[in-house]
């Protein structure tokens, strides 16, 4: 069966991407396993997602559907391998050499459990522990978001502040003024917000205008964001509903 999982070494290319499988000739057929082995070993672990992901991006080019596939087929490749080494003799002469691929195998393999999403290999007392643990971490998350929800709710009301009819105008030009009031003994803002839409929430969330709701969208056309160049969508209060001054009041003795 020809290769198909592994992005080859095309044969003579003399700039390959490193993580092409294979030999100067090619990759040849049969050896794809033991080659994808040899390169992992020539890499250091931050690299092994990668490698591995380059050549998953090789094979679903061709098997768009067969994620899982090539994960079973790189996990039986790794497998086999370790246990082939778990088994040999110890004594042998190259048993030091042995280790060393062994460790480099065992954290490719912890790589792959990482991003095992079939329970590949696992018993079932392990896929329950599994399941377990993540109930008891979605359940500490949902406590904690319900402590939030509790806390936000503190500041929520069903009350509101009334405009008088017909003059939101001349209270957004109040809130407008109070932007560019300036403290007397030092010169900076009374108010200050980072964007001119906490103004426009703000005032549609807890405003009514003769008990009508305020529609955000058009609180929002005289707050722009740069009041010496506002554009053309948005709008200027009208002088005749200016009604009132803000104004530092006098130093008191």
């Amino acid at each position: 069966m020809p290769n198909k999982y592994f992005k080859p070494h095309e044969p003579f290319e003399r700039n390959p991407h490193k993580y092409d499988v294979g030999v100067f000739i090619g990759l040849k057929k049969g050896y794809e396993d033991n080659l994808f082995i040899k390169k992992l070993f020539t890499l250091p672990e931050p690299e092994y997602a990668d490698y591995y992901q380059y050549h998953l991006t090789y094979f679903l080019g061709e098997e768009p559907r067969g994620e899982q596939e090539f994960f079973s087929f790189v996990w039986q490749i790794v497998l086999r391998r370790i246990r082939y080494i778990e088994i040999k003799d110890p004594f042998n002469s190259s048993h030091a050499l042995d280790m060393e691929i062994l460790e480099k195998l065992l954290h490719f393999q912890k790589y792959l459990r990482s991003i095992d999403q079939w329970n590949t290999q696992k018993t079932l007392p392990e896929i329950i522990a599994g399941q377990q643990e993540e109930i008891r971490r979605q359940q500490t998350e949902i406590a904690g978001l319900k402590e939030d929800l509790k806390a936000a709710k503190k500041f929520e009301t069903q009350e509101f502040i009334n405009i008088a009819d017909g003059y939101l105008l001349s209270f957004l030009d109040i809130c407008l003024q109070t932007q560019e009031a300036l403290l007397p003994d030092n010169g900076k803002e009374l108010v200050f917000s980072q964007t001119q839409i906490v103004w426009s929430k703000m005032i549609a969330k807890y405003f009514r205008e003769g008990n009508n709701e305020i529609s955000l969208e058009t609180i929002r056309r005289y707050f722009p964001a740069d009041k010496n160049n506002p554009g053309t969508k948005y709008a200027k209060i009208p002088p005749e509903l200016k009604l009132f001054q803000l104004k530092p009041a006098k130093k008191r003795s």
